[in-house]
């Protein structure tokens, strides 16, 4: 991996005895965050390798990680819109899974603020004007509170990775938990240590990051929607 101009766009963090690796994007830099799914060939891109292959001559992969809950075939479960594609329709409905369990939502860019979490529901009713949204659940901190649902003593681990955003809405937290970690540890971590107002699930388990600055890119099972931040060389 070469090491690009932007290294220090992601540290590692210590809470409550548990690392987590944490990529943050500020508002002037929105533009270069981008989200994948397919290639333009129409393919799955399905790992950080294709996604550098998309990049231009140039352009250089900062971070990127896995951005989203999918089905079988890798079409996202919910809403997903990138630059160039969009695919399926925001849920609102309740079910299984930690995509069900409500309220979940939305991590829009480029709306009528640079980063937002939107709860689904709300989402739906007010359709912002994102460039880049993905749905995702369940949310992990809404409106600086936790998700109700989630237990202090549970034993349910994964390795997690999220998404958070600032309370003036001009600073996103990507981050992923080093170590597993419950829903309410990954919660705190967002509310407590990087100060987000609100924040958003991706995944568990399948969770990965790539991260020169880290030196640092994980390998493992395909994967469907991936964000990202792309800059100069």
């Amino acid at each position: 991996m070469t090491l690009p101009a932007m290294a220090d766009i992601c540290e590692t963090r210590a809470f409550e005895g548990t690392r987590y690796s944490v990529c943050t994007v500020t508002a002037d830099r929105q533009d270069g965050l981008r989200l994948w799914l397919n290639g333009p060939d129409g393919k799955l891109l399905g790992d950080f390798s294709g996604v550098r292959g998309t990049l231009d001559a140039g352009e250089v992969l900062g971070f990127a990680m896995n951005a989203g809950m999918y089905h079988p075939d890798y079409a996202p479960v919910g809403l997903f819109r990138s630059d160039t594609e969009e695919a399926g329709e925001v849920v609102t409905a309740g079910g299984g899974g930690n995509f069900g369990l409500l309220p979940n939502g939305v991590f829009c860019v480029g709306a009528k603020a640079p980063f937002q979490v939107i709860e689904s529901r709300r989402f739906a009713k007010v359709r912002p004007q994102c460039r880049l949204a993905t749905q995702s659940g369940p949310l992990l901190v809404i409106d600086g509170e936790l998700h109700p649902r989630f237990l202090p003593d549970s034993d349910s681990r994964y390795i997690r990775n999220g998404v958070g955003v600032s309370r003036d809405m001009k600073t996103a937290w990507f981050a992923i938990s080093d170590a597993p970690v419950t829903f309410h540890q990954f919660a705190r971590f967002f509310r407590d240590e990087l100060g987000a107002r609100n924040a958003l699930y991706f995944d568990g388990s399948i969770s990965r990051l790539y991260a020169p600055g880290l030196r640092r890119a994980d390998w493992g099972r395909r994967m469907g929607p991936i964000i990202g931040y792309v800059g100069g060389s």
